[in-house]
């Protein structure tokens, strides 16, 4: 038997947590149950739910997918009319219960429930210092710092210690957190990962996402924004900018790849912001064929773009696979690109004799892209042009996306000659820097692009960059 992540993870990067949270319905657990199932997407490595029944509060998390963790009993044992929940995504070596989240403490203050979508570029100096003055920490996760700060915050409120913790932190959070009065969900001043704000009758709902909302029969009310910090409670919703003002710096990669296309993002439809980004990858890099296909299931919005742009008939020639499990039995016998095929497989019948162009958002490492276009071509095309609907990959990110070393990411070690020739494609184009830009919704300096760039919108001090790489965060 063997883990079918590791065995057919796409090229991608990936995004790392989902965090929701319900406040005032009698079925938080259920709901929230149903919106981490929406954004199981953005992390399959373990879900919890914590909820709160006035009394106490409960805690159910387990290593797996939503619909595996919450049985109809696991939910039962979440009563109360506020929860918060959690989809995490491992990174190397951190695939352990300790780091599934909520987190969950209880402290002077009372009770505490921390959900984090980010990561925190200073969490490894910041946990050295806390560790000094007598803090146990109970997992190796970056959110566990913030618990930690509001512990020994020397604010008299509760809120104004969350405001004194989150001003301490550098980096990327959009949070959850449940205490015993109310919520609360904040976001980075910078605003690189999304959360949104939503209403189901009388009870608010955040999510990381859009769609979550749409499952549950909630209204979008819109997003929380660039350094908001909102509290909700018996009162109402109150809403606070306790942080510096500063640029904002939003994570293109969510209109590029990790959001889901039924969900707005930063205010936009995600699969028209896609369909937007083919449309301009067919005006800067046309190519004679006889039809688009997409690598499915994140390329397909992109290559309806091309195709329309192109006047080119779109056609589905790879098809997905979209009930693989968690672990599979290889079989003995060696099979040609076992792993990818495992997902996809090609349609000969539309690809034979064929000059295909194949589009997809991103190419990280080449090997995921190498094996589609040999598959391809065994199935019988004639040329295979891959085009991608983004820049080529330069660096890593350290705001709270899984991404590999710079040596590992094939667009910041070749050319784009030597890719293509890499991947055997008859020819290979990227989205422009400026194009991918001009598409994009709204104002194009208001997204951070420095996976494609270099330019990190958080300068790191000497420190910071000996630190990032070594610490394990969600």
């Amino acid at each position: 038997m063997n883990n079918l992540s590791a065995l057919i993870t796409p090229d991608k990067f990936h995004d790392e947590c989902a965090v929701f949270g319900v406040y005032g319905h009698k079925e938080a657990a259920n709901l929230t149950y149903l919106g981490l199932y929406s954004l199981q997407h953005r992390g399959q490595e373990s879900s919890g739910i914590v909820s709160n029944d006035g009394a106490q509060f409960h805690v159910e998390k387990a290593m797996g997918l939503v619909a595996d963790v919450f049985t109809k009993d696991r939910l039962k044992r979440l009563p109360g009319r506020s929860a918060i929940g959690h989809n995490r995504y491992s990174t190397a070596g951190s695939s352990d219960l300790k780091n599934a989240q909520p987190l969950v403490v209880n402290f002077a203050f009372g009770n505490l429930a921390l959900a984090h979508n980010g990561n925190l570029i200073n969490a490894q100096m910041l946990r050295n210092e806390l560790e000094a003055y007598g803090a146990i920490f109970q997992s190796t996760t970056d959110s566990e710092v913030i618990v930690h700060l509001i512990a020994q915050s020397k604010q008299n409120l509760l809120l104004e210690r969350i405001f004194d913790a989150l001003n301490q932190v550098r980096g990327a959070f959009s949070i959850t957190l449940l205490t015993d009065a109310g919520m609360v969900a904040a976001r980075d001043p910078w605003g690189f990962r999304p959360l949104c704000l939503g209403r189901v009758k009388d009870a608010w709902v955040v999510a990381s996402e859009t769609c979550a909302f749409d499952l549950i029969g909630a209204e979008t009310v819109r997003d929380i924004e660039p350094g908001e910090v909102i509290y909700i409670d018996e009162k109402g919703l109150q809403s606070f900018h306790p942080f510096p003002k500063v640029k904002p710096a939003m994570c293109i990669f969510e209109h590029i790849y990790f959001a889901r296309p039924d969900s707005k993002i930063y205010g936009s439809n995600v699969y028209s912001a896609r369909k937007a980004l083919g449309r301009q990858l067919a005006k800067e890099s046309l190519v004679p064929a006889d039809l688009v296909i997409a690598v499915p299931d994140s390329g397909v919005p992109a290559a309806l773009g091309y195709a329309e742009s192109a006047g080119i008939p779109f056609e589905q020639g790879l098809i997905r696979n979209h009930y693989v499990g968690r672990t599979f039995i290889e079989p003995e016998q060696r099979i040609r690109h076992f792993g990818v095929k495992v997902k996809l497989n090609a349609v000969p019948e539309v690809l034979g004799g064929k000059r295909v162009v194949v589009v997809d958002d991103s190419i990280v490492r080449g090997t995921t892209s190498r094996k589609i276009v040999k598959m391809l071509r065994h199935a019988g095309a004639k040329e295979v042009h891959m085009r991608i609907s983004s820049p080529p990959v330069l660096s890593p990110c350290f705001y709270g996306i899984d991404t590999p070393t710079k040596k590992e990411l094939i667009g910041a070690t070749h050319t784009i000659e030597e890719i293509r020739k890499y991947i055997t494609a008859d020819s290979l184009a990227y989205l422009s820097m400026e194009g991918l830009l001009a598409a994009a919704p709204g104002d194009g300096a208001r997204y951070c692009n420095a996976c494609f760039t270099e330019n990190y919108p958080i300068p790191f001090t000497k420190a910071e960059e000996m630190q990032l790489g070594l610490f394990d965060h969600p």
